[in-house]
């Protein structure tokens, strides 16, 4: 907010936004910092700006901070407003009438001074010190009854009416209500704190920030995030009566002193005066150096111009905060920075609820960040001009994705007319390093015994499909398993969205190819169709084919690959989908793909969360890994076209292999060993080929728990671990002629071993 020049100290003007009558009051010059909790006069200015306009849904007291109260705390004083209104213009009583006790003339004088006191004073400055005060002088007036003549009790009983009039109204406001069990212990306005809270928002952004922690709160969890010389601290709430956590961030641009405010709002002013071009969003890492270096070179002109003394560290810190708060994403990019958030999610309309966020530990959170109507409407543009896809009326869905340094995120957003409220935001935030098999060993999403049947899988070249719900995890599930496949094979990677670890396996040597292509629900747009994609892909040479998610036509195409390919290298993908035959329900009713083609399928991942028995949290499982026989002809749940090879047992709360599995009745597990000469017809030998695996996926996650070394867990040890098992399984075969569990298991743990020492 930037008042007019002629808007005097104290004065204020009320704007419409997001359908509400904000008041902003200039505090700007200010000898204190307004807050309604601790400043009398702060409150006695609101309630006499409130009698003016009691349509007011927020209030704004402008300094370098604006301090911002919400409706819920603006109702509190707009009851006071009331109680006033009431009192002097409606019961009118400072009218001669009401004041005046018949003949007598003696207590007039003292009376009305302290009435005048209580309702023109104390009820605006204090309101609960005001019931307090009432309530003290009946007492007394009360006690001393008896001793007065017939004419002074006629005097006093007016005089009580109006004090029991002003009692009687201030008891029935929801503040007095709320602290009626407290009131022995008040004092100093002690109570005010328990609901006037300001959201604080510096001059330079729009986003409001509840800064203090609720009273009755208690610390759950506190870390901090971000690169060391912009660290943000993150504490996890626990609030009496609610069941979700309050995710409560300090950012630092909210805590930066006054004179700094200043600085930044200062050269924000210089930088909004150039307005990037949708071309010079087509590189966001490009634009954002030149905005950091630019507001870096100002930062350190104005601070000498006004001699302000900054460090070089501070005038970085202070560069970044200008960047993410003009051509970047504000305060989302803050919360990208930590790890432990999963989804980040805006509801319309924006402005009225709070951001809320999926924790890891702590699963959904509210927060205590509150984005405003004019951060929608400008990151709206920001991702029109990143992904070049339209966003309006006639296509109301953008999906993207976000890049903020290291932090990925995709991104889906609404608007009018499917969003009636106006623009609404998901993101989904991607782990900066991709899963691994090994990673879900150890959050228990699978066993080591599973993760030894996928990897066999995989390098058998196998069909599959991971299916499951929202944020079941499929896709890093994916990622994971993709990490499996030998680096000496070629792989093409389609997807609508980049989310698969694409980059960081170039990084490790593989040859990789992504392909994006257009997403189900864009209308227009210059990419290629999923479906042309799949075939395209074909016309690219032998290659593992790996789809991000199966949604629409492109389920055709993608079955087609799978019989083209099933024999050749692993073709995988992810699908939404509750079990097997959910899979098979979708795929062949839904995406019409004839029931035959769904034969090309050989095996199915369910994985989905699992919830404790209170239903506060829950954690992700994989539940079932399953393959589809060939025999069936019409349904394959009727005709037992699904054989289970793994199934999660709760009680255990990990996944069982079944008496198939262990006893090779697997047709697809068959099928590999059958074009393997040390495995054809022999069950044991590829069972324990499979428990070799596991064996290496265990001793890994074993040994990085017993380290505390997390990175042995991580992509580039992951790989390399598989390409060392393969490496000795080939020695081993070419010595032994078969390589056995026992043999391979040691020479690869003494290799390990040897490694982890170079470390």
């Amino acid at each position: 907010m930037i008042f007019k020049k002629e808007t005097k100290l104290y004065e204020y003007e009320i704007v419409r936004e997001a359908g509400q009558d904000v008041m902003y009051i200039n505090f700007l010059g200010a000898p204190l910092v307004p807050d309604l909790a601790s400043s009398a006069f702060c409150m006695s200015r609101v309630i006499d700006a409130l009698t003016e306009n009691p349509n007011v849904s927020r209030i704004v007291f402008v300094q370098q901070r604006n301090y911002s109260y919400d409706f819920k705390q603006v109702s509190l004083l707009m009851e006071i407003a009331q109680v006033y209104e009431t009192l002097v213009k409606h019961e009118k009583i400072f009218s001669a009438e009401v004041l005046a006790p018949y003949s007598c003339k003696r207590c007039l004088p003292e009376r009305y001074e302290g009435i005048r006191y209580l309702v023109l004073t104390l009820l605006k400055q204090d309101p609960i010190a005001c019931y307090i005060e009432t309530k003290k002088i009946i007492e007394q007036e009360q006690l001393t009854e008896k001793t007065f003549t017939p004419e002074c009790k006629i005097c006093q009983q007016k005089y009580l009416k109006i004090l029991n009039k002003i009692f009687s109204l201030l008891g029935k406001t929801k503040l007095i209500k709320s602290v009626e069990e407290k009131l022995d212990n008040y004092k100093n306005r002690n109570l005010y704190s328990l609901f006037f809270r300001p959201e604080i928002v510096p001059n330079f952004t729009f986003t409001r920030l509840m800064a203090s922690m609720p009273i009755d709160a208690e610390i759950v969890d506190e870390y901090e995030i971000g690169p060391e010389y912009d660290r943000s601290r993150v504490s996890i709430l626990k609030i009496p009566g609610k069941v979700k956590y309050l995710y409560h961030l300090s950012p630092p641009e909210f805590s930066l002193k006054e004179e700094l405010q200043a600085l930044v709002n200062d050269v924000r002013n210089i930088l909004l005066e150039h307005e990037p071009k949708a071309e010079e969003f087509t590189d966001p890492a490009r634009i954002r150096q030149v905005f950091f270096n630019v507001a870096r070179d100002l930062l350190i002109e104005i601070s000498k111009a006004k001699k302000i003394d900054v460090n070089y560290k501070t005038i970085n810190k202070l560069a970044l905060i200008l960047v993410r708060h003009t051509i970047g994403f504000g305060l989302i990019e803050v919360l990208l920075q930590d790890e432990r958030l999963q989804d980040i999610v805006v509801n319309s309309p924006v402005g009225l609820a709070p951001i809320f966020v999926r924790h890891q530990d702590y699963d959904e959170c509210d927060t205590n960040i509150i984005p405003s109507h004019e951060d929608a409407e400008s990151w709206a543009a920001k991702f029109r001009m990143i992904s070049g896809r339209p966003l309006d009326e006639a296509n109301p869905v953008l999906d993207t994705e976000l890049i903020i340094g290291t932090a990925r995120a995709r991104v889906a957003v609404i608007q009018q007319p499917l969003s009636p409220y106006g623009l609404a935001y998901a993101f989904r935030r991607h782990r900066e390093k991709p899963w691994t098999l090994p990673l879900f060993i150890k959050n228990k999403m699978l066993n080591p015994l599973a993760a030894g049947l996928l990897s066999f899988l995989i390098d058998g070249g196998r069909t599959m499909l991971i299916a499951g719900t929202r944020s079941s995890g499929k896709t890093s599930l994916l990622g994971a398993c993709m990490l499996e496949i030998m680096p000496l094979y070629r792989i093409i990677v389609i997807e609508g969205t980049m989310e698969l670890p694409v980059d960081i396996m170039r990084e490790l040597g593989y040859n990789i190819l992504r392909m994006k292509v257009r997403e189900a629900l864009t209308r227009e747009s210059t990419e290629l169709a999923a479906d042309e994609g799949i075939r395209t892909s074909l016309r690219l040479g032998d290659s593992c084919l790996i789809v991000g998610e199966v949604r629409s036509v492109e389920a055709l195409a993608l079955y087609e690959a799978m019989r083209v390919g099933a024999l050749a290298n692993v073709v995988a993908g992810t699908i939404h989908g509750a079990s097997p035959y959910g899979v098979f329900d979708r795929v062949v009713n839904d995406l019409k793909v004839p029931a035959t083609s769904f034969k090309a399928t050989d095996i199915i991942i369910i994985a989905n969360p699992i919830k404790s028995p209170d239903g506060l949290h829950r954690w992700r499982r994989v539940l079932e890994i399953a393959e589809v026989r060939k025999h069936w002809q019409i349904d394959p749940l009727a005709e037992k076209g699904f054989l289970d090879l793994m199934k999660y047992d709760v009680t255990k709360d990990e996944l069982i292999a079944t008496d198939d599995f262990r006893n090779g009745e697997s047709e697809v597990l068959k099928s590999i060993a059958s074009n393997v000469k040390e495995w054809a017809g022999s069950w044991d030998a590829v069972w324990d080929n499979i428990l070799l695996r596991a064996k290496i996926k265990e001793a890994m996650v074993n040994m990085s728990i017993s380290l505390k070394q997390q990175e042995i867990l991580e992509a580039p040890w992951v790989v390399k671990c598989n390409n060392a098992f393969h490496e000795i399984c080939e020695k081993v075969r070419e010595e032994i002629g078969v390589p056995r569990g026992k043999e391979v298991f040691k020479r690869w743990e003494d290799w390990f071993k040897k490694e982890l020492k170079k470390k």
